[in-house]
Order: C-alpha cells, then sequence, then structure tokens
C-alpha cells in the first residue's frame, strides 16, 4: 500500500478507491490528533454528486470521537481555509477533487491556522486511519454533534467584497465557474468591483464539474469572452483556487503571467518584499527572465501550492504559484483563491489602464510542452534505465538551452513530463518522445 497523502490530500475514485469507510477512519483520525476533548472542526465539499456520501462519513467520524462538526455545505476550498482560521476551529476537511474529474474526489485537511498539514502530521493522521477501530470512544453523553453552519462563509465573502469595492473598474466579465463550488461566491464578489458579470458553467448537477470548462479548459470561455464582446474573461475551477484568465482577443493568459502580471506591479511600486516570486520547477523560464529584468528574483519549489507557501513563509515572500492558475497572495490568503487572484488582476488594469493583452505580452514566455502519461507504477520512473537514458538524450539535444522535468503526480496516477527550449518543434518532439518511453516502461 502506497501513501494515502499525496500533494493535496488523499484522492481516488469516489466509491472505488476513496471509499465511505476511508472518510469515515479520517473523521475518527482528525478528530483524534488535532480536535481531542471536544473540539470543533469544520468541513467543505465542492458540487460532486459524491460529496454528501463522503461528508456523512467524515461527519459520523468526527462525531464518534467528540468533536463538534460545522458543515459549511458547498463551498471554495480558499473559503473554508479562511474559516478554518478564524480561531473557532481546531481542523478543516475539504471533500474536493479539486480540477480533476467528477469521477474522482479528494480529502483535504487543514489546520487551526487554515494550512495544508506538513508531511509529518499526515504520516500520523495515515497511521491513525489505519488503526482507527483501536480508537478509544465515547458513550452517548460524550458524542460530537453536526450543526449546520452556512453562515460561516459569510466573513469571507464581506472580506473578498471590501477587496473588489476598491477597485471600482467598469469592465465587461466573462465568468466561467467550472460548475463548481466558487459559483456560490464568485460572481457577487466580482460583481463588486463595478464590473458587469456574466456567468458560464455555472448550473451544477453532480457529474458537470469541470467537464469541458473551467482552468483546465478554458477555451470555451475564450470563444464566449470574444462573442460576448467582453474585456476579459476568467476560468476557475472546480474548488475555485485556480484561476486562468482570457483577454478580450480570446488569448489565454496562464497562470505563470498572471504570477509575472502581479509581480511586475509590486515590484514597479516596491510592493514585493524582498523582491521574490515564488514559483514552482514548472514555471516557465520566460517568468524567471521577466521578474529577473525587472530587478526581482524567482525561488523554485516543488509542484503543489503546499509546496510554495512553504517556500514563501522561508523567503518571506508575499506573493507566489504555478503555472496552473494557483497565486498565492499572503496578505489576504494562505491558500490559492481564484476568486482573489481575478480581483488582484483587475486591480492592476484599473491602476494603469493597460487590457490584460497588454500586460501579458510583458512577459514574454519559452516555448514549453507537458504531457500527462497515465501510468500503473508512477514511483518506479526514476530507477527504469531506459526512461533516464532517454531523458539524458533530451537534455543533450538542448544543449543547455531548456529544461526536462520529470515528476509523478501528486493527485493522480499518472507521470508529467515537461520539457522547455528555444526551438518549439524540438520542444514538443521531446515532449512526445519521452511521454511515449514513459508509457511504454510503466505500465
Amino acid at each position: 500500500m502506497g501513501r494515502l497523502f499525496g500533494t493535496d490530500g488523499i484522492r481516488g475514485v469516489a466509491n472505488v478507491d476513496l471509499r465511505p469507510p476511508l472518510a469515515y477512519a479520517l473523521g475518527r483520525a482528525v478528530a483524534h490528533r488535532l480536535a481531542p476533548a471536544g473540539g470543533s472542526i469544520v468541513v467543505g465539499q465542492d458540487t460532486r454528486r459524491s460529496c454528501d456520501m463522503l461528508v456523512a462519513a467524515i461527519v459520523a467520524g468526527a462525531t464518534s470521537m467528540g468533536a463538534n462538526v460545522h458543515r459549511l455545505g458547498v463551498v471554495p476550498t480558499p473559503a473554508l481555509a479562511h474559516v478554518a482560521a478564524s480561531g473557532e476551529f481546531r481542523a478543516a476537511v475539504m471533500v474536493s477533487a479539486s480540477h480533476n474529474p467528477a469521477d474522482d474526489n479528494g480529502l483535504k485537511v487543514l489546520d487551526e491556522h487554515g494550512l495544508k498539514l506538513d508531511d509529518r502530521v499526515e504520516d500520523e493522521l495515515e497511521r491513525l486511519i489505519l488503526g482507527a477501530d483501536e480508537l478509544p470512544s465515547p458513550t452517548n453523553g460524550g458524542l460530537g454533534r453536526e450543526i449546520a453552519a452556512p453562515q460561516l462563509v459569510d466573513a469571507y465573502v464581506a472580506h473578498r467584497e471590501g477587496l473588489a469595492e476598491r477597485i471600482g473598474c467598469q469592465l465587461h466579465i466573462v465568468l466561467d465557474c467550472a460548475n463548481g463550488s466558487a459559483g456560490t461566491v464568485a460572481p457577487a464578489v466580482l460583481s463588486k468591483a463595478g464590473a458587469r458579470v456574466e456567468t458560464i458553467f455555472n448550473q451544477p448537477d453532480g457529474t458537470n464539474i469541470n467537464l469541458d470548462c473551467g482552468a483546465t479548459a478554458p477555451q470555451a470561455l475564450a470563444r464566449e469572452v470574444v462573442a460576448r464582446g467582453a474585456d476579459i474573461g476568467f476560468a476557475l475551477d472546480g474548488d475555485g483556487d485556480r484561476l486562468i484568465a482570457v483577454d478580450r482577443d480570446g488569448g489565454i493568459v496562464d497562470g505563470d503571467r498572471i504570477l509575472g502580471i502581479l509581480a511586475l506591479d509590486r515590484l514597479a511600486r516596491g510592493a514585493l518584499p524582498g523582491g521574490v516570486l515564488v514559483a514552482s520547477i514548472l514555471s516557465n523560464g520566460g517568468l524567471v527572465a521577466a521578474v529577473a529584468k525587472a530587478g526581482g528574483t524567482v525561488v523554485r519549489t516543488p509542484v503543489g501550492d503546499k509546496y510554495i507557501l512553504e517556500g514563501m513563509l522561508v523567503e518571506g515572500a508575499g506573493l507566489g504559484g504555478e503555472k496552473s492558475g494557483h497565486v498565492i497572495v499572503r496578505e489576504h490568503s494562505t491558500s490559492g483563491d481564484g476568486v482573489l487572484t481575478a480581483l488582484q488582476v483587475l486591480d492592476v488594469m484599473a491602476r494603469t489602464g493597460r487590457s490584460l493583452a497588454e500586460l501579458a505580452a510583458t512577459i514574454p514566455l519559452f516555448p514549453q510542452e507537458q504531457r500527462s502519461v497515465a501510468v500503473r507504477h508512477r514511483d518506479q520512473w526514476e530507477s527504469d534505465p531506459t526512461l533516464r537514458s532517454a531523458m539524458i538524450e533530451a537534455e543533450r539535444r538542448l544543449a543547455g538551452r531548456g529544461r526536462v522535468v520529470v515528476r509523478p503526480s501528486g493527485t493522480e496516477p499518472a507521470l508529467r513530463v515537461m520539457v522547455e527550449g528555444e526551438d518549439e518543434r524540438i520542444v514538443a518532439e521531446l515532449a512526445d518522445s519521452l511521454a511515449a518511453v514513459a508509457g511504454e516502461r510503466l505500465n
């Protein structure tokens, strides 16, 4: 059995890999380790049909240990993190597989500060999950209670609306909610910026989350922005912690360019602590060059917003994120927050009077190709001689003017392959070649 926790909690196909007994055991483990002696935890979920089933199991497990469980209902992950950090709770659990397909689901555990757990605490929880039946259980009078508490999200909404009201833009926005949980708050918050907001993909039915929409598939949004004559488009993901933008001509602006826009603006105003931007190993070299040219520095971390935040804390940085659209603005949040990121972009546009396309053009990106390869043995990639030889050959062909990054996914049974270089044709050829080798050798 491999480690339960990946880079973003426990993930798997709902009711196949991720069944109610596991969620029940997690509820007991979280209550015992993080909320003992009748402490309280808070639970949120996205719009997948399987969420109700898994939340019910978590609630049963936690209350069986004496913890009180406050249920927020459907809520973005950053809103749950905001509530978790309010001081009322010892821990939080988000039931969501974020940007993954509807059949997947996940269990993310946050601490009393709204932060993802470090590996040591996750390992402790894993041991408790495996021995959950051995934990002591109170009798009737010592059981915890389930409390419906959707009103707790109001504080998060009020904070974000307060930020929006300072912007005062008059833009026409198309907002893609990915049929996910951010659709419950994002349209109202962005409207407070003075913008006219039209929403698409905001009719979740339990099975259509992230389906050909949202941050992982922004092409539909791009078409709508052009068709409606909008100034800008924003695409969220299933749990609202990612954002991809679209300019008025349908050009897609990824997380790297969004990070660059925010970093360059802050550098120009002397508002980027230490001149440091934290980004993952997958972030484009063009972002690194643009920030360096403006007098800043990019510090790289492993993939995952958990590691981005850790890097930010170490460096004292105020801004960090990933190409995928996770952006952390530390003065306002400890997690990626698509709504907050959208407000930050709108603020730069309003203050500078520049369009999104103009701002994005200041971050010229190098050709970069990524492949996701479904594999059965993702953790064996480093020891496979054929794959290692292929990687060495790819690096030789790049001749020191590019990068090859291969890593196992932390959220899916897959291997990620990224190639970056100067020649777009060679980059694509090498990415395809390495993906093919990985598929052959690790299945």
